[in-house]
């Protein structure tokens, strides 16, 4: 009798494990499970609560992806990793999330509860890095040298590719752009440093000025749409009120994107990035807009020297770049990655 082909038996047991990707947000958390090859074997998406303890959030988690085990018929013992984005400064010696403005769940260790739960590799990221990481593997910035990612939304979050490495300091995570002072104003955001591109270009800043707009009768459009209430002015009303007319919405949007397009000239005089990826609901609703408008503030005003070296182009991945991006880090953490085509 000849002996079983050892070979092909390690082969077939690689085949059929595969990675998980968790993009953890503030009002949504998504799950989604991808083979050695990328291909998607099925997806888990709930309401985060961010209300919630973080103990109960924690659980939360675990729980998504237990349901998006058992509705498809995948078994914890072929989870090759796990990768997580989450909100807000990362440990990433640690795996722990060190403060969530929007969820307050702080000092909170992702990566044990996780490895406790489905006993495998575990890695934890800044939201916005796997993100980024998504888009320079699967997206808009495909083999780029070192690409910059921003993204405008409640806040202003950032993250940055380098040389295939999600750039990151000494044990933490870094590129909190939209922390970063851009004005002399002394409008602020949360934080004690006023003047912040976070504070000057957000989503909820252009709200804020744009229900006073609405209030005023400037923005008769909008009003109709979303009256001026905060939680009603999100992305698709600002944007359906500057298709029917309303002028002033239009000029906000685009003094945003304008002060953005300050903040990409000084990410391209220290990195010298040859792509800066927009994205976020904000620019899917405004592309054109945001898009052109950062791109040319951004060669208008740098050093001419740097004019032609990069490009500001739109994400690509949509709602699924930060689970697959955090998937595919932790393939490259932990494993031997399948490159894509």
């Amino acid at each position: 009798m000849s002996e079983p082909n050892r070979s092909n038996e390690k082969d077939t047991e690689k085949a059929d494990k595969f990675w998980i990707g968790f993009d953890l947000g503030g009002t949504k958390m998504l799950a989604i499970a991808y083979d050695q090859n990328w291909k998607e074997l099925g997806r888990r998406r709930r309401k985060t609560r961010g209300r919630d303890s973080s103990d109960s959030g924690l659980d939360r988690i675990c729980s998504t992806i237990e349901r998006l085990l058992n509705e498809n018929d995948l078994s914890a013992d072929q989870i090759a990793g796990i990768g997580i984005g989450c909100p807000g400064p990362i440990d990433v010696d640690k795996g722990r999330i060190l403060v969530t403005p929007n969820l307050g769940w702080n000092n909170l260790d992702v990566r044990d509860k996780l490895k406790k739960r489905f006993d495998c590799p575990v890695a934890v990221v800044n939201d916005v890095d796997a993100g980024v990481y998504g888009e320079y593997r699967f997206g808009a910035a495909k083999k780029a040298r070192c690409v910059v990612g921003i993204f405008p939304g409640t806040g202003i979050g950032g993250g940055c590719v380098y040389q295939g490495q999600i750039l990151q300091g000494a044990g933490i995570s870094c590129m909190e752009i939209g922390h970063t002072r851009i004005s002399s104003s002394d409008r602020a955001s949360g934080y004690d440093l006023p003047g912040t591109l976070e504070a000057e270009a957000s989503r909820l800043t252009i709200a804020a000025e744009a229900a006073k707009a609405a209030h005023r009768g400037d923005a008769p459009a909008l009003k109709e749409i979303a009256g001026t209430d905060l939680a009603e002015i999100r992305s698709g009303a600002l944007s359906e009120s500057i298709e029917k007319g309303d002028s002033a919405i239009h000029h906000l949007v685009e003094t945003a994107a304008e002060t953005v397009g300050i903040a990409v000239v000084n990410i391209v005089h220290l990195l010298a990035p040859d792509k800066i990826v927009l994205g976020g609901g904000l620019v899917e609703a405004m592309e054109d807009l945001i898009v052109g408008t950062v791109k040319r503030t951004a060669r208008k005003r740098v050093m001419s020297v740097y004019r032609d070296r990069f490009d500001v182009v739109p994400a690509k991945l949509g709602d699924d770049a930060g689970a697959l991006g955090a998937a595919a880090w932790a393939a490259s953490t932990f494993g031997d990655e399948s490159e894509e085509d």
